[in-house]
């Protein structure tokens, strides 16, 4: 092999001589170059960071090689500031130099990763830079880097013993420049900058050893057997819900104008049953669903416009009195806690699978509103922001509203000294078990988060940012190799540990991701579009690309489904907007278990409700509860026994037939009517008449002793 320079050589005969010139004093362990030993006293030997003597032996050739060194480095303007103060330094004493090649980087002896600049003077706080008359230029060194420092590096350094310094700009340990995609996609809370340094990575292949995951029980779903779209939704939204929203309304309207709007549980029913077919039907005023020409009979007969209006505004899940100081301050989403924690107690009861995603979800809102989120490419970009974890066909199974990461750090145990993303990822993985992956996006995924969840036995999976793998990122192909080597390159490292192994995967652009469970192999192929080529081309893909790609769309599946029917009812005000999104995402979640245990019965794909279908019948339920009589709203009984009359001049309509979970829910009683002509019997398959009317699903029906139709329709025989 030929050097270019000699003490390129030096360093590589070492490698053949073992020879360890530069000594720890606190742990006696010997290391081929003097950055090593700096790096292991700041990293790895705590009890040394307090001493400052370095001895190193090395032969006064080697002071002339530096010399020279010194001057063709500075002539090429490639000198950094901690390789310009260890050569003055050797120029000074004439006596001691370490060894300053480069070599190491590519020594297999090694495996540790240097980092680029380190800073001599946090080991010898007494140097002083030598004379100018020593350089051959007769001009004074600046090192070029010695003003680069920011605020945020600054507070993110670790806690070493205090130095000498002089000016007011701080030295740098070593010379990071923030990724760009850090720069776009920045946390509030981001991770602290020395973690993970001191890593080791190799290039060896990932053999993981992990933990069997154990199932568990799905106490409800022997229980689902033969349940009706509105039981679904009961997981969610039940009738003790209701009242308590029935009672905080009506103590707000009293508390400000007086006068109780003696709204029920059974209103409340109407009023979301009446916004849930709003979605389903949309027009672009609310107030066309009661205009003569546009009504729909299913909201119009049961509320009039104004009622539901004034239901709206006053519309309350806590009584204000009744929440403390300390409360207001410490939760900023009081005013709706209770419905979402009936929610989310809804859905923790559904058991986590062995897979699922961590993503943020938008909850759109564009008022007035003081812990609103701004987050860029999202569908709805304003908004708050809530952190959701759910399984890959799109069942919510937790989330959390995000309201600051100091009240996200205090529902954390241990905390302390974590960011944004590892706060979130510990939240979420609270109702986990062991042996569960977890797959999230780069906003997420850190190594910090991975060592605690490993703590836990979950595995975690995701892009990661290049800025929090530097150590990994070194050992990798740069991105003009792998872009060479054409699509579908890849390349891996893993960590010493052998439990994380980080791919860097080369198809339109690089992708770099991080696993505790998946690797590079097995490959498998898939179907790219060719910019260049106009067609499809097949591009080798790795198998933690193939994983991702498979199990992190369940949240995004679940804001989809949210959006095809949103409840988006025009308001100034948050609670209204939080109160209708999860009202929606309790549909989406109910419809996704009832689709799922029908596809798992067997039942016929055109038998299962579709999502529109699904919230047409749960609000027609909803619609059918029993009328309240509320001020302005008493019936006469003369008009109630007419009431199936149709005005004259006026063609009669054909009341349609409800929905089976409605007529097997609701309480039904018969009514005799007195018509002057019987009407024709709405059970399927008879030709007979009657006089008998059902007062909730209002239709006639036969109901003698030789065939009673009320009971059959009833109960869908």
């Amino acid at each position: 092999m030929r050097f270019n320079q000699s003490q390129h050589l030096k360093a590589h005969e070492r490698i053949h001589t073992g020879e360890k010139p530069y000594h720890c004093h606190a742990c006696r362990k010997s290391f081929t170059q003097l950055a090593t030993l700096l790096t292991h006293k700041k990293n790895s030997c705590p009890k040394s960071r307090t001493m400052t003597e370095i001895t190193v032996t090395l032969d006064e050739d080697e002071v002339e090689e530096s010399k020279v060194l010194h001057d063709t480095e500075k002539q090429r303007g490639k000198l950094s500031l901690s390789r310009a103060e260890r050569l003055l330094m050797a120029i000074a004493d004439n006596s001691e130099v370490e060894d300053l090649s480069d070599g190491e980087d590519n020594d297999p002896a090694v495996d540790e990763v240097i980092p680029q600049d380190v800073d001599l003077m946090d080991e010898q706080p007494d140097f002083s830079p030598p004379d100018s008359s020593g350089d051959d230029s007769g001009e004074e060194y600046t090192p070029p880097d010695a003003a680069e420092d920011t605020d945020s590096e600054n507070e993110s350094q670790p806690n070493h013993p205090q130095v000498h310094r002089r000016g007011r700009k701080q030295q740098h340990v070593e010379n990071d420049e923030l990724d760009e995609e850090d720069q776009r996609h920045g946390e509030p809370r981001p991770e602290p900058r020395h973690a993970g340094r001191g890593e080791r990575w190799r290039s060896a292949p990932f053999r993981p050893n992990l933990v069997q995951f154990q199932d568990g029980d799905d106490g409800l779903k022997d229980e689902r057997t033969g349940w009706q779209p509105l039981d679904y939704v009961e997981q969610y939204i039940d009738s003790d819900l209701m009242k308590l929203i029935a009672d905080c309304t009506n103590a707000r309207s009293l508390g400000n104008g007086g006068r109780s709007l003696k709204t029920s549980v059974d209103e409340m029913y109407h009023f979301f049953g009446a916004a849930i077919l709003m979605s389903c039907v949309p027009y672009p005023q609310i107030r066309m669903f009661w205009s003569n020409a546009l009504q729909i009979p299913a909201i119009s007969n049961t509320m009039s416009r104004d009622r539901f209006f004034k239901l709206r505004s006053h519309l309350k899940v806590v009584i204000d009195y009744d929440v403390s100081e300390n409360k207001r301050e410490t939760d900023k989403f009081w005013k709706v806690r209770p419905f979402m924690d009936r929610i989310l107690i809804g859905c923790r009861l559904q058991a986590p699978p062995e897979c699922v995603s961590i993503d943020e979800q938008m909850i759109p809102f564009t008022g007035d509103c003081p812990f609103r989120q701004y987050v860029p490419l999202k569908p709805n970009p304003v908004g708050m922001k809530n952190f959701v974890l759910a399984s890959v066909d799109g069942l919510v199974l937790d989330f959390e509203v995000y309201q600051g990461s100091k009240t996200l750090a205090s529902k954390v145990q241990d905390s302390n000294g974590l960011g944004l993303g590892t706060l979130v990822i510990k939240r979420l993985s609270e109702t986990l078990t062991a042996g569960t992956q977890v797959y999230c996006d780069r906003f997420f995924t850190t190594i910090q988060a991975v060592d605690h969840m490993l703590k836990d036995d979950i595995y975690l999976t995701g892009t990661v940012m290049k800025g929090r793998v530097k150590q990994a990122m070194n050992k990798l192909p740069d991105d003009k190799t792998l872009k060479h080597q054409g699509r579908g390159a890849v390349s891996t490292v893993t960590r010493a540990d052998g439990k994380l192994c980080v791919v860097k995967w080369y198809d339109n652009k690089p992708v770099v991701m991080l696993s505790t469970v998946h690797s590079e192999q097995p490959e498998d192929t898939c179907q790219r579009w060719s910019k260049k080529g106009k067609k499809y081309v097949t591009v080798t893909r790795p198998s933690i690309v193939r994983e991702y790609n498979s199990k992190m769309g369940g949240v995004d599946m679940s804001d989809r489904m949210m959006s095809y029917y949103r409840m988006s009812v025009r308001t100034k005000k948050w609670t209204i907007r939080m109160l209708m999104h999860f009202t929606d995402l309790a549909l989406v979640n109910s419809w996704l278990l009832y689709r799922r245990d029908n596809q798992e019965n067997g039942t016929p794909r055109k038998s299962i409700l579709k999502f529109l279908e699904f919230r047409m019948v749960v609000a027609q339920v909803f619609l059918s509860k029993c009328d309240v009589l509320h001020e302005g709203a008493h019936v006469a009984e003369e008009e109630n026994e007419n009431r199936h009359l149709p005005p004259p001049g006026k063609k009669s309509q054909v009341a349609p037939i409800p929905h089976i979970s409605v007529r097997s829910s609701a309480a039904h009683l018969p009514e005799m009517v007195a018509l002057k002509n019987p009407m024709r019997c709405r059970a399927q398959g008879c030709t007979g008449k009657s006089r008998v009317r059902c007062m909730t699903c209002n239709v006639h029906l036969c109901l003698q002793s030789e065939r009673n139709c009320f009971a059959a329709f009833h109960t869908g025989q």
